[in-house]
């Protein structure tokens, strides 16, 4: 069996990371998270190549993390889910619908996760390439 690691680096690939979204959810395994939800809070990592946006200094030939932004945080706060790795799918396969972006990493925190413990977050962090059917 195979195990798919981050991306490796490409000199021909920058990164652009979008961090701290703050999203409000219903995603859980119990009925109060559901009924009251709670913050979930993303990060973003985008492998895209930005020299022909750093050349025409033209929003069309960059992504843009304002839309992205949005969609996201849409995809977050829609459509509750039990598990925070079925959300950071839905949410790397929002990001990877943009052109030009090759891979995404996604981190979702559920910083008020139901643990009867002291502890700062959770989190879980997938990285997702862009499929070619060729």
């Amino acid at each position: 069996m195979s195990v798919s690691g981050p991306p490796r680096p490409d000199p021909q690939i920058d990164e652009l990371t979008v961090s701290g979204i703050e999203c409000f959810g219903h995603h859980g395994v119990f009925d109060f998270e559901r009924r009251e939800g709670q913050v979930f809070v993303i990060d973003l990592t985008l492998g895209i190549d930005t020299r022909r946006a750093a050349a025409s200094d033209d929003l069309s030939d960059t992504v843009h993390y304002g839309l992205l932004v949005d969609r996201v945080k849409a995809a977050v706060e829609s459509d509750p889910v039990d598990l925070i790795e079925t959300l950071a799918e839905r949410i790397s396969n929002v990001a990877l619908t943009f052109d030009g972006v090759e891979w995404v990493r996604a981190t979702v925190h559920k910083p008020d996760a139901p643990i009867e413990a002291t502890f700062t977050d959770v989190a879980l962090s997938i990285t997702r390439n862009k499929r070619t059917d060729t």
